[in-house]
């Protein structure tokens, strides 16, 4: 704050101001100083030339330095009366984890639906294995129990794998000793009162509207493509590998078998 002294003879006098009460004027700096006698002690006074403000003290006139008010950083505004309970994100729902009752073993799952003969080829055919059984926890790599032009059936299973693990079906019950046995001289015949399992649990020989299965090979696992779809072999409930033909537009049964054992702490 800064004070002004104003010298000089006093001058004429003002009109009368109205007694106990204080008033705000706007003025130049040199009318300021010039009529500073006439302005009554407590007066306001904004200088319209230099935007700032002065009070008339008892001996002249005193600058006002106006303190901005301080700002909070991040002003937070609380109403107790209203609790407000956070957010929390939903957790997506978790995958269940199939796990082996039986010791080592490799899965044989049908399909959730029948398919056409086209099943837009071996590759659409293993997708579908792959993503219904990522769906119910099975973790392991799912394909297709098919030949065709791409591959002969006997080959999906890892071969170290092949003759020391019995095949089971969804609930773990055996349905072969081996996958070898799957390929001998009875052509795929299931063991007797052991149902095939659909990934979403219904027995496909008793649930399904046909009691065939689709799979394209010889009794020994090997291709029949002389001419693809048209050649596609059908099994029936029993025996997998029998060797009847059926056109594409026919809808079976598609088997998916698990390629490898995968262990329970990879699971």
């Amino acid at each position: 704050i800064s004070a002004i002294s104003i010298p000089g003879p006093p001058g004429p006098p003002g009109p009368p101001g109205t007694d106990g009460h204080s008033s705000g004027v706007s003025l130049s700096y040199d009318t300021m100083t010039a009529t500073a006698r006439r302005q009554a002690e407590g007066t306001l006074v904004y200088l319209v030339d230099q935007t700032d403000f002065y009070i008339r003290v008892r001996d002249g006139f005193r600058q006002i330095q106006p303190q901005p008010a301080p700002v909070p950083q991040n002003p937070v505004y609380s109403d107790t009366r209203y609790p407000v309970t956070p957010q929390r994100r939903p957790r997506p729902p978790e995958t269940p984890s199939h796990q082996h009752t039986s010791g080592p073993s490799i899965h044989l799952v049908a399909l959730n639906a029948p398919q056409g003969g086209n099943m837009r080829g071996i590759r659409g055919a293993d997708f579908l294995c792959f993503n219904q059984a990522r769906a119910i926890g099975l973790k392991g790599t799912f394909r297709a129990f098919l030949s065709s032009k791409l591959q002969d059936l006997y080959s999906i299973v890892r071969k170290s794998d092949r003759d020391r693990m019995p095949i089971v079906n969804l609930k773990d019950e055996v349905l072969f000793d081996s996958w070898e046995a799957i390929f001998s001289d009875s052509e795929g015949r299931v063991k007797d009162n052991v149902p095939i399992y659909s990934f979403d649990g219904k027995d496909i020989f008793t649930d399904g509207p046909d009691k065939m299965i689709w799979h394209g090979s010889t009794s020994r696992g090997h291709g029949q493509v002389d001419n693809y779809c048209e050649t596609w072999r059908i099994g029936e409930r029993g025996q997998l590998l029998q060797q009847r033909t059926s056109s594409c537009h026919s809808s079976y049964a598609v088997l998916c078998i698990e390629n490898s054992y995968i262990g329970q702490f990879k699971r």
